[in-house]
């Protein structure tokens, strides 16, 4: 076997990412990011409750635009990560997390491993959930190593998966990253539809400029 092959997934360093395809489990549609009272300062409604429903909805807009930008949750997330079998000829086994839980400037505050499984060779497969003193997390790579190699299904594609949750990011809190919340949620308060005559411009000082620096590097 090839040297690319037994590297994919061994416990030196990868480059390219390993992992085939990644799920997000939840993400949540509850909690405040920025507050009403933030919200209504911005938006001069002092003491106008009558849109707080309206405002609420554009708030969880607001957060989701901003983290899908910069590719990081806000609040805590639980992602499946499912994973090919090549490279289970060798151990240890590295398991890469996807970048999207870590950030260049804080990383999250922290990554909880709730499960590791892989399909075995019954007919059909069914699920193997790992015993957590079989495989560690490697904060230094973002990545799960696995100690020991089971048996593990050659008829799935994906038979290897890994579901985690990322805590909160500190990033939440910064001005810069706020500012830029309140900009775009003011946008769309006031732009309530997409259609114009005119030709729209970026803010010279906008969104996109707030947020930049904070935005993780794609090489």
């Amino acid at each position: 076997m090839s040297s690319e092959i037994l590297g994919a997934q061994g416990g030196a360093t990868r480059n390219p990412f390993n992992y085939s395809k990644i799920e997000q489990l939840n993400r949540d549609v509850v909690t405040p990011w920025l507050t009403l009272e933030e919200i209504t300062q911005q938006l001069n409604l002092f003491d106008d409750e009558s849109q707080d429903a309206y405002l609420s909805s554009l708030e969880l807009a607001t957060r989701f635009a901003i983290e899908d930008y910069l590719g990081m949750s806000i609040f805590a997330m639980t992602y499946r990560v499912w994973y090919g079998a090549q490279g289970t000829i060798t151990a240890p086994m590295a398991l890469d997390l996807p970048a999207v839980s870590q950030n260049q400037y804080p990383t999250q505050a922290g990554i909880t491993i709730n499960s590791v499984g892989y399909y075995n060779n019954s007919a059909p497969p069914t699920l193997t959930l790992l015993t957590a003193s079989t495989y560690y997390y490697d904060a230094s790579g973002n990545r799960v190593i696995l100690t020991s190699l089971p048996t593990i299904t050659s008829d799935m594609a994906n038979p290897i998966v890994v579901n985690y949750t990322t805590a909160a990011n500190p990033l939440q809190t910064y001005p810069a990253i706020k500012q830029a919340g309140l900009l775009l949620l003011t946008h769309l308060y006031n732009q309530r539809s997409n259609s114009t005559e005119a030709s729209l411009k970026n803010i010279p000082f906008g969104v996109d400029t707030l947020l930049r620096p904070y935005k993780e590097l794609v090489m």
